[in-house]
Parts: C-alpha cells; structure tokens; sequence
C-alpha cells in the first residue's frame, strides 16, 4: 500500500526521474516544433548546422561543442553516456574538457540534461569509483549553487547519488572540508540549505567520533539559523543523523533541538519537527516518549486546529504511527482523547453542509474544503492502525460510526482509500469480519469505478475472509447472512462493462475466478456463466475476451452438476469452435489453452481435442496461425498408447497443412511447428521419471474431477430420501473432500497467470488396470511421434507425390477428420468421470477410432462446415 502525500501543497521534484521526464517533454517540444523550425531555415542557416558525415562521434562530439549551436551541444551532453560506452579513455581525455567549458556558459536546458548525463555514467559504472571522482565530482560541485534552484537541486541530487559509491577519504577532503565554509551565515540561504541535505546524507558515511567532532556542530549551526527556510531543512535531516550517530547522542544532542524547534515561531519548523519526532519515536525508551514527548504531541494536537490545515494534513497522516509509538505509555484518559481526536479529523468538513451552487462558493472556501479531503483521507489510510489500537474486539462500540462514515464519504479520495484498506480491516477483525459486509456491499455498489478498482485487488481475500467469518475452518453454508452479494457483483461488472476502463473490467473479471470457493456452482450458472460467454461474444477488448474465458473455465471446472457442465461445453463448441465469426473461433482456441491449464489432459482429449484439431481447415488464415503456435500444447495432452488414434489424427492435420497451406506465414510457423512435434517427448499411462511431477498435478486434477462427479450422485441419492441414508458417513467424507476441494481453488487454479498443462491416470479400477497393462507391454518407453521428411511436402512436386498417402488413409482416420464427427450423437460407451451426453461430441480414451461418431450425426451440417468437407473430399 502506497501512502499517500502528506503535505497539501505540490513541492516541485527535481529527483532523478523528474529530470528524465523533463527530457521527454523537451524531446516531444522539439518534435512537435520541427516542421515549422525547418521551414523558416535559411541556406546559411543550413550550412551552419551541417556536419562532415566522415568524422568519428568522438571528433563530431569535439566539433559541435566547440563550434555548434546550443542544441547541437545539449545533444552532445546527452549522447555522453553513449559515448562513455564507446570509448571512454578518449571520452575523458577530449570530450568532457569541452562540457566542462560549455557548462560555464550553458542555459538551464544544458545544465540539467549535464546533471542527468552524469547521473546515468555513475550508475552505468562506465568508469571506475577514483576515475569518476577526478573527472566529474569537481564539476557537480562547481554547480551546486546556480542561481536557478531547479538546475541547483539537479546537480545535489547527483551529488546525493555520488556520496554513496565515494570512498571516506575522498568524502573528507572534496565535500566535508568545504562545507564547513559554505555552511556559515556569510553564505547564500541556496549554499546553506544544500550544505543542510549533504549533512544528512554524510551522516551515515562516518564513524560516530568523526559525525560527533565534525558534523554535529555544523547541524548545530544550521538548526539555529536565522532563516526558517535552513532551519526546517536542517531539520528534516535530523532523522538521518540520528541514524548514523546512535541512540546516546541522539538522546543528548538531537532531542533537545527537535525540542526546541518544535516550539520555533515558523510553522513549517514546529511541523518537520513534529514528524521528525514520530519517525524516531522507536529510538527513545519508555522515560523519553512519556515525559518528553507526550508532551509536546499533546501539545501539537491542541492547536493544530487553530493552526493552519496544512499542519493538520501532516498529522492526520502520522497519527498511526504516532498512536502505535505511545501506545505502551498512554492512560485510559490519554488513549480515549487520541481517539476522540482521531474520529474529529474522520468527520472533519462534514459538519458543514450548504446547498450552494460550486461556482458560487469563494475560492478560498473551496481550498479550505480540498484540505479536509486530505484530512479525511489520511485518516482512511490509518484506520487499519486504530483498529490496532483500540484493539479489535472493541471494533464496533468504538470505531465502527467512524468507518461508516467514511465508507460513506462525500469525496472519491477518502472512499477510494478506505477501499484499498479493507482487506486489512478484515484480517484485523478476524471472526469480526461480519460486521463489515454491508460496508463490502456499498464499495462494490460505489459510482466511481476508482474506488471499485481499488477494492477488486484484494476482493478473493475479503470474500474468503467474509465466507469462513475469519477463521480456518470451512463452513457448510457460503455468506448465509450476505444475500446482496450476488447482486452487487453483478452490478460491478455492469457497471465496469458499459466504462471506457477496461483494464478495471478485465481485472474483474479476473477475481470473479475465486467465486466457486464463495458461493454455490448453481448460482454462478445462473448469474455468472452466461455472461462471460456474452463477455467472449460481444466484447471487442481482447485482454477482456480472454479474462471472461478463462474465468468461464474455472466456473466449469468446479461446477457439479454434469448436465450444466455438458451445456457449457456444447455451447464453448458451437457456439465458438463452430461460430460463423472468425473471431469467435480465435477465442475458442483461446479457451483450449485455459482448459489445458485447468482440467485434466482426459477432459481436454475427450471433449476439445478434436474441435480444436479440426480448424486446421479453417478458411481465415490467422485461425489456422494461432492453432498451429498451439499444437504443441495439445499434443502435451495425449499419453501414448490409449491415445494413439488421436495422435494419428493429429499427425494427418499437420501433413494436410505442410502440403495444402498456400498462405506463406502460415506455412512457415506450420514448419517451425512440425519441428517442435517432432521434438516433444511423449507421456506415457505409467507414471515416467521425467513426467512424474507433471503426472502427479494431472492425477489430482482428475482425482477432483471425479470427486465433484461422485459427490454430484451422492447428493442425488439424498436428496431422493427423507432420511440420512445408509451411506451417510461416506457421503459426509465425500462432501468435506468437495469442501477442501473448492476450498483450495485458487492454490490450484492461479488467477492470472497460466500454469504448465499436467499429466494424470484415472482413478476407476478398470482404467488403473488397463493402464498397467499398457505400461507392462510397453516397457516403461515413450513413444516418439516421427514425421520424416514433411518439410519436402512444401513443393509442388511434394504435394502431389504425398497426396496418395492422404487420399488412401483408412476409412476410419479420414472419417474422423471429416465434419461428421463433431455432429451431435448419443454416445454409450463414455468414461464414468464424464457420463453421456446426446448433444456433445466426445472422443474417450482407450477406443482405436472414432468412426462411430459418422453414424449418429446429423444430417444438416452448417455451411461452413459443409465448404470444409468440400475442400477435404478433393485433396
């Protein structure tokens, strides 16, 4: 979680990436000027500018400092990496004299496009640590104090940088030595306030005899400047000193000028101060923060509110931590003020309600009310912190009004923050998690898509924690008490689809993949499934199309009923595998690959297999592209021997397309593919040394497959007695199996990124017999699939002279590429993990050939399906 600013105002930044992104807008500044620069050149101007093309970068680098104009020059300076890169000996020995007298003259441009140049060689290492410091450390420091103070803070920042890699001795004498001169009140308040940042940062690089003897009356110094300005900078940096000199001299010498700062006359003295204070609250004991700083936070507290609200910004920020420090050393009395405090600063510019039009009220009111927001919003992001300490057991007598309220604020900022809270406020409440569920509701039924977003990130965890009321322990029932959810879901992803933010859409798509472990599989059918297949359809955002797919997958996955299951895969294949639009068709193969992932290599082999295979003939080419970069994956499914015919087949659809193809892209990824077959190992039925990890993940698949299958028919057989059948101790086994099962969906089934495709023998004892038959007569051997010389095929001559082989395969393997085999048909014979189906086509593993599936079909195929057979009846 990214805190967010606590300051109200926008300090301009001149760090490391602000100076890149002002060279990118200089860079866009200069494009977008070009053709009206260009066409106001003169021939001398032209001239002017021209560079002998035969000069090496070293001498064109020399030429345009010396010679160019200012842009040639700035273009050089920020080539000088490069040319470091290149040549750095002779980048020393020529180039860098020539920056060095450019810069004396330079603009501000130069200036700052010098200080990221030399920033960039630094952290490229481009020379060693003693040859950066004598050739680039005295020019940083000659610009530190520009009369620009953007080109001034660009330079400290270099500087900042440089101090970390800087050996002791080189610190000593080139930085620390001079700055006790550029620190003194004779110099400018731009030399004193670097001098404060460099103290800071050397802190750290010294012993603590040498900050002691050295530094600290330096800091001493410059704590007591007459400028408020060095005065708070100086003691922002305090922080860092404390750091570096221990807990004894921080307690000594740091404390007592915090102290005596936090009582200064300038607010944004006593303000860095008072956050100085709370960041090294850890470093005082027990006597310090009760007796010293207590005090003076109470203090602090009492007259924020008179003081301006940018102090009240700060420390609505810091009071979490602040709480969290004091908590050991508060009374009763003490703790419940802090709270009381806290739940003002919630509520802060609430009070105030009008019905005026906003054009009508001041502009300084407006401002006024921007802060509150601010307050507010800082107090969202430490709610999880005064949950801790008001100890969450008190959660609702205490603190509950403050986070309805702010679930409920006016402004998107608070809400949003709360958002992205409330998964910590649920771990926190543990078995109280109840008690926020409405407060879960109103966020996800939120009108700004922000605060939406911000709560999806983490929305499996809450759900979870919602579902299980905080604990481990799995409950029969799913939110019993949260009848909105399903709605409010529902409205989100509405409300995500019909928004330009599709990035929100597809995340939410994506989490919507936790909902089989909340809620029943009969009502993510009813209210879920069929509008992911919509999303897969009509959707025209790809990234979108592919999260609805593959989170339609792991709804399929854990449904348990099979007749809903066998709807969802008749409509994936006609409606998809089979549809009229191409596209539809891409993102059918798109949904093969989440079914490799997600199922069982059985499930895919018996119900996608051969759809997939047969859009090796479809007739839009990026189809048959995307199925050949997928043919691998699909070959991966198949165990050698039960699925021997299948591996036929897919043999016979790569020949097909090596000797037909005419499209050349496809014809070449067809080649490359070809080379990857032949290459794959195949699996075997008996578990493999070099599988067996693999083998394993698919068998649990399996295993749960089946399991959700036989838990389906036990609950059948229940629900058809009044009683407890006589089976009940199986049932209840079978039911807690189911539970754990759905319980650890998102260990097994990761939500967005893809997993390798697994390998699994059945669990039914005739195919665990079968299969150890098979792996006895085959000795333990993977069976390579070969495919000789198809690269010849691509000729014509190779065409013709493979076309016989095609035309004379049997009359079982041609029958089970035709159209004929992905008609509907009844089906008798089928694996009991998946029981049949009239309306799908199914190819179960064992059977030699899928020639049966001709005589159920139907008659009336679809036309494009018709034209396939066309093609395929004349090779």
């Amino acid at each position: 979680m990214h805190p967010p600013p606590p300051a109200a105002g926008v300090a301009m930044d001149f760090g490391q990436n602000s100076l890149f992104g002002y060279m990118e807008d200089l860079q866009e500044l200069t494009i977008i000027e070009r053709p009206v620069r260009r066409s106001l050149k003169t021939p001398e101007e032209i001239e002017r500018l021209t560079v002998d093309e035969d000069l090496s970068d070293i001498e064109r680098a020399v030429y345009l400092l010396s010679a160019g104009q200012d842009i040639q020059g700035t273009s050089v300076i920020a080539n000088l990496p490069f040319l470091m890169r290149q040549n750095a000996t002779e980048t020393l020995r020529r180039v860098l004299p020539k920056v060095r007298e450019a810069l004396h003259v330079a603009g501000v441009e130069m200036q700052l496009t010098a200080a990221v140049a030399f920033l960039t060689i630094l952290q490229e290492e481009s020379v060693s640590v003693h040859t950066y410091a004598h050739s680039f450390l005295q020019v940083i420091l000659l610009h530190l104090e520009h009369r620009d103070t953007g080109v001034s803070n660009a330079w400290l920042e270099t500087l900042l940088a440089v101090i970390e890699v800087l050996p002791k001795e080189t610190l000593r004498h080139e930085i620390l030595n001079p700055l006790v001169s550029k620190a003194q009140l004779s110099q400018t308040v731009q030399s004193r306030l670097v001098s404060c940042k460099i103290l800071g940062k050397l802190a750290n690089k010294f012993d603590a005899h040498t900050i002691k003897r050295e530094i600290l009356p330096l800091v001493k110094s410059l704590c007591q400047d007459v400028e408020y300005e060095v005065r708070s900078c100086m003691c922002r940096q305090l922080e860092n000193i404390a750091q570096g000199i221990g807990t004894e001299l921080t307690k000594s010498v740091v404390l007592p000028e915090l102290i005596e700062l936090s009582r200064d006359e300038g607010s944004s003295v006593r303000l860095a101060a008072f956050e100085t204070l709370v960041n090294l609250l850890d470093i005082f004991d027990t006597d310090d923060r009760s007796q010293t700083i207590l005090p003076l936070v109470k203090s602090f507290c009492e007259k924020s509110f008179k003081a301006d609200e940018s102090i009240l910004i700060s420390l609505s920020f810091h009071l979490g931590k602040l709480c969290h420090g004091l908590y050991g050393i508060l009374t009763p009395d003490q703790h419940l003020r802090f709270l009381e405090f806290y739940k003002k600063l919630c509520t802060l510019g609430l009070q105030q309600e009008n019905g005026h039009n906003e054009n009508q009220i001041p502009p300084q009111i407006l401002e006024q009310e921007k802060k509150y927001t601010s307050v507010r919003k800082n107090c969202a992001y430490n709610f999880p912190a005064m949950i801790v300490f008001v100890d969450p057991k008190n959660f609702h007598m205490e603190l509950y009004p403050t986070f309805f309220c702010l679930c409920h604020d006016p402004e998107v900022p608070v809400r949003y923050t709360i958002a992205i809270c409330f998964y910590e406020v649920s771990k926190l409440l543990n078995s109280g998690v109840y008690l926020i569920q409405k407060e879960l509701i109103t966020l996800l039924q939120d009108e700004s898509l922000e605060v939406l977003d911000a709560l999806v990130d983490h929305l499996p965890e809450i759900l979870e924690l919602m579902s299980t009321g905080g604990e481990s322990s799995v409950q029969e029932n799913k939110l019993p008490s949260l009848p909105d959810l399903i709605p409010a879901l529902t409205a989100a992803e509405q409300r995500a689809a019909t928004s330009l933010k599709w990035r929100t859409h597809e995340k939410l798509l994506q989490k919507y993949a936790c909902l089989p472990q909340i809620i029943s599989s009969d009502q993510i059918y009813y209210r879920f499934l069929q509008r992911m297949f919509t999303i897969m359809m009509t959707n025209n955002v790809l990234p979108v199309q592919k999260a609805a797919s593959r989170t339609l997958c792991v709804f399929l996955r854990y449904n348990r009923k099979q007749e809903q299951r066998h709807e969802v895969i008749q409509k994936l294949i006609e409606q998809l595998g089979q549809g009229r639009s191409y596209w539809n068709r891409l993102r059918f193969l798109d949904t093969c690959e989440f079914i490799i992932e997600i199922f069982s290599k059985s499930f895919f082999c018996k119900y996608f297999f051969l759809p997939a295979i047969e859009l090796t003939h479809d007739p839009v080419a990026n189809v048959r592209m995307k199925l050949c970069y997928l043919l691998p994956k699909v070959k991966s499914t198949l165990k050698i021997p039960a699925d021997k015919h299948l591996l036929q087949q897919l043999e016979m659809c790569v020949r097909k397309l090596l000797c037909q193809e005419k499209d050349k892209d496809v014809l070449a990824i067809v080649k490359r593919t070809v080379l990857e077959l032949d290459r794959m190992e195949m699996s075997m039925d008996a578990f493999q040394k070099k599988f067996y990890e693999k083998d394993l993940l698919d068998q649990e698949k399996e295993r749960e497959e089946l399991l959700l299958l036989e838990m389906e028919q036990l609950e059948k057989e229940k629900q058809q007695n009044d009683g407890r059948p006589p089976g009940d101790k199986i049932f209840d086994k079978k039911r807690r199996d189911t539970k754990t099962l759905t319980q650890s969906l998102p260990k097994n089934i990761p939500i967005s990124v893809p997993g390798p495709s697994s390998s699994t023998p059945s669990t039914s004892k005739e195919i665990k017999k079968s299969k150890l038959i098979r792996s006895q007569s085959f000795n333990n051997q993977a069976f390579h699939a070969k495919y000789g010389n198809l690269e010849k095929c691509t000729s014509k001559s190779s065409v013709a002279a493979y076309a016989p082989s095609v035309s004379g395969l049997t009359k079982t393997s041609v029958l089970s590429l035709t159209d004929d085999s992905f008609r509907t048909r009844n089906t008798s014979n089928v694996p009991p993990s998946f029981p049949p189906n009239p309306a799908l086509p199914s190819t179960s593993r064992g059977t030699g050939s899928t020639a049966d599936s001709k005589n159920g079909g139907s008659k009336d195929p679809p036309p494009r399906k018709a034209a396939s057979k066309s093609r395929k009846s004349n090779p």
